[in-house]
This record gives structure tokens, C-alpha cells and sequence, in this order.
């Protein structure tokens, strides 16, 4: 009875192995702030960003569907900073492409908001702000319309810069009303600069119903390209920050493509290969020192275990 058991148990253990190695491994995306400089407008002095909101929509969408690994904003801001991108690479698509390079991902989402305001009763398109006067002072919610929003986006291969796939959305109100509901004023008013398009009070406004409805089709029509992305090998290096007693904390974790099963060497630098002109590092010759399987995961760190090999220290070279 107990051999059975456990030939069930080593059956059950191999099954589950061999579906995992199965799983197919999701595409790493990562999605810029949307370019709004078509539609941009200040109010009382106040300049929203549009853009950052729409994005921060779209990801939302894309993180509870689960078909992408999407990268988390912070890690994106960051490597915008260290690479001194502007504001206006984002549209571009060979910027984009180069940015995702840097954060190792398989494509970059980048778009525009072509339309965000109120159809007026001449059936004119204004854009946001520009005929409402000061924001927060009252004069907003004169005029009353429809909501209409549009956005495009486009999936680009961050190895070729080539555009896989493109997604468009349009959203309009389902009703008529004030653009924000009152500004400033009594209850639910917006005060100046302090507007959260990703908040409940903003998505129960005419404006927000539109943005909403725009971006929940780019999101869908980004989710079914899914098949033309094509994965990329990420290359995975770290540091080994802690090993004790078969654990290995290392310095990478998902942001850096690191996952759950993900196996890694371990190496020893021996000797560092420098340019005797420029000092920069040209080559790190090492030697293999163990490997490891990665068991935990955060933004940042990963937790492993040995499987092979002994003597790991700190500050030894982790890669795939």
C-alpha cells in the first residue's frame, strides 16, 4: 500500500512538473505615457497630464486580464530618468523600441489621445479645457454635451522597432452633462491640478465614462495581439546579495525578467578585462560556482535554492 502511495505521489510530482515546463511564458510588455500634446490644454494654471491617466488605465486593464507581464511603474520612470528620454520620445516608435531594450521586454505600447472634450449642441469637437475658462472658478459647466474621447496605440517590437500591431478607441457618454460635474464647487467638484482619472468620483463623470469606454477597447485590442509579439531570450544578470545554508537572495527579481522556476548560474569573477585606453570593462573572465532555481520573486529580489554546486558567496555574478 505505501509503495503504491508513493508511486502515486512520483506520478502526481512528474505530472505537475512537466505541466509547468509546459506553460507558455507570458510576454513582457511595458506601456509609455500616452502623447496628449494634440489635446493639451492648462486650466487655472493647473496642466493635467492626461496622458500618465490613460496609461495608468490601459495597465490596470492589461494586469487584470494576466495575458502580459507588464512592468511596474516605477521601474519604467526610472529607466526614462537614467536614459533621459523626453516626454516626446514616447510617441516616437524607434525611442520606444529603444527604451525597451533598456527595461528587457518583447514590445513597448506607445499612443495618442486624438480627442478628449465635449460634442457641443453646433456639433463642434473643442478640445479639453479650451472653451470652459478658468478651472475651479465656476464658469466650467456652462455649456453642457456628450463626452468624446479617442486614443490610439501602437505595439512595437522592441529588437526591430517594427509596429506589430495598432489598437484604436473611441468613447462617448452615454449621457449629457457638465465635462467634470462642476469643478470647485459643491459636491463631487474637482480643485485644480488635483484630478485622478483612475479614481471612482472621476469615472462617474460624462468625461470619465468616455475615457473609460476608449481605453477598455485599446486594452482588448492590445490583449488579442498578444500572438504577434514575439519573444525575446531575457538576459538576466545580478549579484548574489545573501547565501546561507542552501538560500540565495540575489539582487534581480521580476522587473529584470526574473520568475518563479527561472535557473541560474553562479559565477566567480577571476579576472576583469579592461580597455587600457578608456578603463572601461571589456570582459569578466569567470568559473561556474554552482546553480540555482529561483523559488520567490519580488520587484526586485529573488529567493533561491541550490541545486548544484557549493561555496557561494556574496557578491558572486548571477546570470541565464
Amino acid at each position: 500500500m505505501k509503495r503504491k502511495h508513493a508511486l502515486l505521489m512520483a506520478l502526481i510530482t512528474l505530472m505537475i512538473g512537466l505541466t509547468l515546463q509546459a506553460a507558455p511564458q507570458k510576454k513582457r510588455i511595458a506601456v509609455l505615457d500616452f502623447d496628449f500634446s494634440g489635446v493639451q490644454h492648462w486650466w487655472g494654471g493647473y496642466n493635467w497630464d492626461i496622458g500618465a491617466g490613460v496609461a495608468d488605465i490601459v495597465v490596470t486593464d492589461l494586469v487584470k486580464d494576466g495575458t502580459y507581464s507588464v512592468i511596474e511603474r516605477q521601474a519604467l520612470d526610472s529607466v526614462l530618468a537614467e536614459q533621459n528620454f523626453s516626454n516626446s520620445d514616447r510617441a516616437d516608435s524607434s525611442s520606444a523600441a529603444k527604451i525597451g531594450k533598456v527595461l528587457g521586454v518583447d514590445a513597448i505600447v506607445v499612443g495618442a489621445i486624438t480627442q478628449f472634450g465635449t460634442e457641443k449642441k453646433k456639433k463642434s469637437f473643442g478640445g479639453f479645457g479650451g472653451n470652459w475658462g478658468g478651472f475651479g472658478g465656476g464658469k466650467i459647466g456652462k455649456e453642457e454635451g456628450k463626452a468624446n474621447v479617442a486614443i490610439n496605440a501602437r505595439l512595437v517590437d522592441v529588437n526591430t522597432g517594427e509596429i506589430l500591431a495598432v489598437a484604436e478607441g473611441k468613447g462617448v457618454s452615454s449621457r449629457s452633462g457638465l465635462l467634470l460635474g462642476g469643478a470647485g464647487g459643491g459636491s463631487g467638484g474637482y480643485g485644480g491640478g488635483d484630478i485622478q482619472m483612475t479614481s471612482s468620483d472621476f469615472r462617474d463623470t460624462i468625461l470619465g465614462e468616455a475615457v473609460y469606454e476608449a481605453s477598455t477597447k485599446v486594452s482588448q485590442e492590445l490583449i488579442e495581439a498578444q500572438g504577434k509579439v514575439p519573444t525575446h531570450k531575457v538576459e538576466i544578470r545580478g549579484l548574489v546579495a545573501y547565501a546561507e545554508g542552501g538560500t540565495v537572495i540575489i539582487n534581480v527579481g521580476s522587473n529584470a525578467g526574473v520568475q518563479v522556476g527561472t535557473e541560474l548560474s553562479v559565477e566567480r569573477v577571476k579576472q576583469t578585462i579592461k580597455d587600457p585606453a578608456t578603463g572601461r570593462v571589456l570582459r569578466e573572465l569567470t568559473s561556474q560556482v554552482a546553480r540555482i532555481k529561483v523559488t520567490q520573486v519580488d520587484a526586485d529580489s529573488s529567493e533561491a535554492t541550490v541545486i548544484s554546486g557549493e561555496g557561494i558567496k556574496t557578491g558572486d555574478v548571477v546570470r541565464n
